[in-house]
């Protein structure tokens, strides 16, 4: 089904008939979806380099991650309710001030160091990174054309894969390449003051974001953004009584979508290095792998470029579904492939996940109407499926690192069907109009 052709950063226009400009707005919004990805995406770098200093197993260091995507579960709620007693624009200054507070925390945890101390580090830094996604998802979703909110996402979406594919050199050369862990080869031990000085390697990358976080707070707090409109806020509980989320089957399906997605995506991520660094696949030290790792995320970007552009043309669900397909397939290769045709079907795996997350959000909101902001909370707290890495990191410990991503080509099968069948909307409502505002 052909959908609108329009750019997604065409000027609208409200009921009155003022025009609102987005572009200005989807540019700065741009910045910080690249920075929380490139926030995230340093953990992949960042868990290797931790499983070497504290001595971990898979098991162990994947709980690391799942501490980080419980964060979207816990701060989901309260960011919905900041937001509302807020607005959008302060709380989007509040997440950034917070993961700068993390991040200067992190510091600190690296010259103790402390494993305690990470956790909670990783974990403020997630809580601030719920909030931004939290404000600025729907915001993308709903300001302009509802026919082009999948596009847009995207297109904004591929800013935050370029974060996150800049992210793994950035790690790779001042964390793993400054650190003897990530020079040597693996399954080198090390003693315990080489351990000591590795940990080292973490403060200063981490004392760089925290001053760019603080510089964009301040961007953020004085740029004149627009406001979502009167008719995407909450409707009063009189009215909302006739109307119910869960009669919204794009939704339904649409919250266990995201949940699955993310187990495969961060699963993906954060044993790459692992992988691609084992004698039959690659057998390169850390330091390098991680340089690979920005092919996987480059993949993302170009993935997520090239999904606006196709959904201009064609209908959202079904570019999902033959994305979920390819990414089932490189998937199989991986898992029973040997050497680099493994390590390529892995990286390959970036492109197919691309347009994953942005559609499902939009695909999961469309017909919500004034629900849209109840339905888009949702949707964030889905976020927290990323937590259930730690269960292929268990397989890994238990099956091996190879097998474990059959849990990954699980996962692609149920965004296939989530795109053939469930978010097929029902009972939409109609969709609300963004107004002018400061």
């Amino acid at each position: 089904m052909p959908s609108s052709a329009e750019p997604v950063t065409a000027p609208a226009q409200t009921p009155d008939g003022a025009v609102v400009r987005y572009g200005p707005a989807l540019t700065l919004l741009a910045s910080l979806f690249f920075m929380w990805g490139f926030i995230t995406v340093i953990n992949n770098t960042l868990l290797p380099h931790l499983r070497s200093v504290f001595d971990l197993n898979y098991t162990q260091t994947t709980l690391i991650e799942s501490v980080w995507f419980i964060a979207y579960f816990v701060a989901s709620i309260p960011s919905a309710k900041l937001i509302e007693r807020i607005g959008y624009k302060m709380s989007l200054v509040v997440g950034l001030l917070i993961m700068a507070g993390g991040s200067l925390g992190m510091m600190l945890a690296a010259s103790l160091p402390s494993y305690g101390v990470t956790l909670t580090m990783l974990f403020i830094i997630a809580c601030g990174i719920t909030l931004l996604q939290v404000a600025a998802n729907p915001y993308v979703a709903v300001v302009g054309k509802p026919e082009t909110a999948s596009s847009r996402l995207n297109l904004v979406q591929a800013m935050n894969s370029a974060g996150t594919m800049l992210a793994p050199l950035f790690g790779a050369y001042l964390i793993l390449g400054r650190s003897k862990g990530g020079t040597s080869a693996a399954g080198t031990v090390l003693t315990e003051a080489e351990r000591m000085a590795d940990a080292q390697s973490v403060i200063l990358p981490y004392g760089l974001v925290a001053v760019v976080l603080f510089v964009l707070a301040v961007i953020i707090a004085r740029f004149p953004l627009p406001a979502m409109g009167s008719a995407n806020s909450r409707v009063a509980k009189e009215e909302r009584k006739h109307l119910s989320l869960w009669k919204h089957r794009n939704l339904v399906f649409g919250v266990p979508a995201i949940f699955i997605y993310l187990i495969a995506e961060i699963g993906v991520a954060n044993l790459f290095v692992n992988f691609v660094s084992q004698p039959d696949i690659a057998n390169l030290t850390h330091e390098q792998a991680g340089k690979y790792l920005t092919f996987l995320w480059a993949g993302m970007m170009v993935g997520r470029f090239a999904g606006s552009a196709i959904m201009q043309r064609f209908d959202a669900a079904h570019v999902l579904a033959v994305f979920s397909v390819g990414a089932f397939i490189v998937m199989m290769v991986t898992v029973f492939a040997s050497g680099e045709v493994a390590m390529w079907s892995l990286i390959l795996v970036g492109l197919f996940h691309s347009i994953m997350f942005p559609t499902i959000f939009t695909l999961g909101i469309k017909g919500l109407g004034p629900l849209t902001e109840e339905g888009s909370g949702l949707l964030i707290m889905a976020i927290a499926g990323g937590a259930l890495v730690v269960v292929q990191g268990w397989m890994a410990d238990t099956w091996g690192l190879q097998l474990s991503f059959l849990l990954t080509a699980a996962c692609e099968l149920y965004v296939l069907f989530y795109a053939l069948w469930g978010s097929k909307p029902t009972g939409a409502l109609p969709d609300p109009v963004a107004q002018d505002g400061a």
